[in-house]
C-alpha cells in the first residue's frame, strides 16, 4: 500500500533557468558562453550540493582557479536564488489534492545550503510533511545512503513510497533501494503515471 509520496525540488517543485541567468547578468555573449561551464557543470554541481566544505570555500577555490571571471563567480553566488525562477505549473495544486486524499509529502533534493532561501520563497514546500537535503547529509543521490536517510527519518517504508525526480539515474537509485519511480517530466504526465502505479500497487490482493 503506498502511503508516501517523494518529491525531488528542482525541475519538479520549481524551476530553475541557468540560462536566463547568464544572460541576464553577463550580456556579452562571448564572455558568457567562455563562463558559464566553469560554473553549469555536473562536478561544480556536486560540490555544491554535497557542501562538503562551506559554500564561501568553494567559491573562493573557483576565484583562484578562474580569477579572470571574480565578477562573475561573485554575482553568482549572491544572487544564486534568482536562478529559481518559478514553481512547476500544476504542481501546488496536485500536491495540495494528494494531501486531502491522505498521502504523506515529502522531499529528497541534491540542493546547497541556499536552498532555504527558495524554500521561504515559494509556499509549496510548505505541503511537505519534511524533506532530505544533500547539503545537510554531506551525501547525493543516486548515493544510497541518501535515500537510506530519508527511511530513516522519516520512519518510511521503501515499499510503501513513490519517488519522482526529473533525472533517471535518481529514480534507478531509488528502484535500488527498494521504492517505486516516476521520471518526471510534467505535471500531467506525472499525476498519469501516479495515478496508474497507484492502482496497481494499491490493487486488492
Amino acid at each position: 500500500m503506498i502511503k508516501n509520496l517523494i518529491f525531488d525540488f528542482g525541475k519538479v517543485l520549481v524551476d530553475y533557468d541557468f540560462d536566463l541567468f547568464f544572460k541576464k547578468y553577463i550580456p556579452n555573449t562571448e564572455r558568457r558562453e567562455k563562463f558559464t561551464p566553469i560554473l553549469h557543470n555536473d562536478y561544480v554541481q556536486q560540490l555544491l550540493d554535497r557542501e562538503a566544505q562551506p559554500l564561501s570555500e568553494i567559491m573562493g577555490n573557483l576565484i583562484s582557479q578562474h580569477p579572470e571571471y571574480e565578477h562573475e563567480i561573485r554575482l553568482f553566488s549572491e544572487r544564486y536564488t534568482e536562478i529559481i525562477t518559478n514553481e512547476i505549473d500544476g504542481m501546488h495544486e496536485l500536491l495540495t489534492q494528494l494531501k486531502r486524499e491522505g498521502f504523506k509529502l515529502y522531499g529528497l533534493s541534491n540542493w546547497c545550503s541556499r536552498v532555504y532561501e527558495t524554500i521561504e520563497q515559494f509556499e509549496i514546500f510548505n505541503l511537505l510533511d519534511g524533506y532530505i537535503v544533500s547539503c545537510e547529509e554531506k551525501v547525493i543521490k543516486p548515493e544510497p545512503e541518501i535515500y537510506q536517510r530519508l527511511f530513516n527519518r522519516f520512519n518510511l517504508n521503501p515499499s510503501e513510497c513513490i519517488f519522482t525526480d526529473d533525472k533517471v539515474e535518481n529514480i534507478e537509485g531509488s528502484k535500488r533501494m527498494g521504492m517505486e519511480g516516476i521520471v518526471f517530466q510534467n505535471t500531467t504526465q506525472y499525476e498519469q503515471e501516479l495515478r496508474q502505479l497507484l492502482l496497481t500497487l494499491n490493487a486488492p490482493v
